[in-house]
């Protein structure tokens, strides 16, 4: 009985444990993940785990008042649940009027809005940067100051490792 060399045997070996590892990434369940990409591409430039109750943060100077304006969500379900914005001071864009509480001298509005996509024009001026739960991204940078979309999917394991973070 004649065996193939050692070289057929490791490549057989090679190829078995490939596709070992595609058909183990394939087949784990698909889990929440928020997708950054930008509109004139569709490239996926952010690809992060999220779960229900994940914060997800948007800071950014606000272009005429050079003030800060934090937005945040709130992952619920596939969907961005608006659940706090701070200001610093009133300017275009901003809400006037709706209940504006004063905390630490800072304007907090919580307004509670639902959101299944955002979309966002990053800017090199207001330096906006993207906080998904303890990690920070900066959003001018990834996106080269290029309009995004914010949403959250589910994907495998697979397709956050080929996408990165």
């Amino acid at each position: 009985m004649n065996l193939p060399d050692w070289s057929v045997r490791r490549w057989v070996l090679v190829a078995i444990v490939v596709f070992a590892a595609i058909g183990l990434a394939l087949g784990t369940p698909a889990q929440k993940t928020l997708v950054v990409e930008r509109v004139d591409s569709g490239e996926v430039i952010i690809a992060d785990s999220v779960s229900n109750g994940t914060t997800v943060g948007l800071e950014y100077m606000h272009s005429v008042e050079k003030s800060r304006v934090y937005d945040e969500y709130t992952v619920r379900g596939m969907s961005l649940a608006n659940t706090r914005m701070e200001f610093e001071s009133y300017g275009w864009g901003l809400p006037a009027g709706v209940n504006v509480t004063l905390e630490d001298g800072v304007f907090v509005y919580e307004p509670d809005k639902t959101y299944q996509t955002i979309t966002v024009k990053p800017g090199r001026i207001a330096n906006h940067t993207l906080t998904v739960g303890d990690r920070t991204y900066d959003l001018v940078e990834r996106a080269d100051a290029n309009s995004v979309h914010i949403r959250v999917t589910r994907t495998t394991a697979l397709t956050r490792l080929l996408v990165g973070r």
